[in-house]
Formats: C-alpha cells, structure tokens, sequence
C-alpha cells in the first residue's frame, strides 16, 4: 500500500510541475489518489488513526477533529494543488469563482471526476461535508462520490473513506478546483 502510494504521490507531482498539465491527466491523478484511499478507517474511532492524522495534520489540526476537508485538502496536496483558506472547514472549498453547479440552479455546468460536492445541513445552517466526485449520471439521477469522514449510511460524522452512491438531487453544490478558470462559476 505505501509504495503504492508513494508511487501515486509522485505521479502527480511530476504533472503538477509541468508548466502546461492537461487538465484530463491531472482529474485522473486526482481520482487515482483518492480512490487509493477507500478503506481507510479510523483506529479508536474519534476521528483518530494513521492516516485520519495525516490528513488533519495537512490542514494543521491534530486527531479529534471532522476530517471530510481534511481528506480533501491531503488529496488536492498529493497532486501539487492548492486549497482554499480554511480548507478543514467543507464550507471552504465552495467560493463562487469555484462553484459550477447549485441543486436550485438551472445553468449549471455537468459536473466532472474529480470535482467537490457539498450536502448542506439545515440544522447547521451552511454546508457540512466534502467529497470528490467519481461519475456524475443525469440519466441515472445518481453520482458515485469517494468522501471522507463519512460510513455506509453517509453520515458526516463516519469512520472512514468510502464510494457511496448518492442522488444528485440531495447534493447542494459542486465546485471545481482542477480546471484554471474555476470551469465557469456560478454564484451561490
């Protein structure tokens, strides 16, 4: 698993510095580090483990702590990307300039692999979990998502790294932080 990983993690740096990286390449290393992540659970529950703190740890906060943007921000690290100030927060990863898609929107662009879905909570009041989009089907009305922090019944508050499939219509937003421009954003 390590050298695959490490593998992986190279891959990705080698395309990030390219000056020109094509943006199909760099979905591709973005999905293949995440998806080499499912599985991963955490070991004393609490948000806690080996790999639940490298990931809170690329977004400064030691183990205890919600991880789903944690888990986001460690990926788009892997791959030489950067992330958004207060990547922890789920919140964080959905500025306008990013966001292309809105469940209440009629102009949206069709999500990609590799974009970042949000589900908002209305008890809280704002957005309360990340994920990565793995395959977006209208025709279906399903995504396939890989997500962290989350379990088999899709809570916020999991136990581990997981595919779910979920119904587009109960997801909020979906944003894009591969494509340069932000893929045509919308507003919130």
């Amino acid at each position: 698993m390590a050298k695959i990983l490490t593998l992986l993690i190279t891959l990705c740096l080698i395309v990030s510095v390219r000056s020109a990286h094509s943006q199909p390449d760099l979905r591709n290393n973005v999905a293949a580090v995440y998806n080499s992540q499912i599985g991963v659970n955490e070991r004393g529950g609490n948000n806690r483990g080996p790999e639940v703190k490298q990931y809170l740890a690329s977004v400064n906060l030691s183990e205890g702590y919600a991880w789903c943007g944690a888990f986001a921000n460690w990926v788009m690290k892997q791959c030489g990307m950067q992330a958004p100030k207060g990547a922890a927060m789920a919140m964080a990863w959905f500025p306008n300039s990013k966001t292309i898609w809105k469940r209440s929107r009629k102009d949206n662009a069709t999500p990609q692999r590799g974009d970042l879905f949000a589900l908002y909570y209305n008890s809280l009041g704002r957005i309360g979990h990340v994920g990565f989009i793995e395959k977006w089907d209208y025709g279906d009305g399903y995504a396939i998502t890989v997500e962290g922090n989350t379990n088999d019944a899709g809570s916020r508050e999991g136990d581990g790294v997981y595919r779910k499939r979920r119904l587009i219509r109960q997801l909020y937003a979906v944003s894009d932080w591969i494509t340069a421009s932000g893929g045509g954003a919308l507003n919130l």
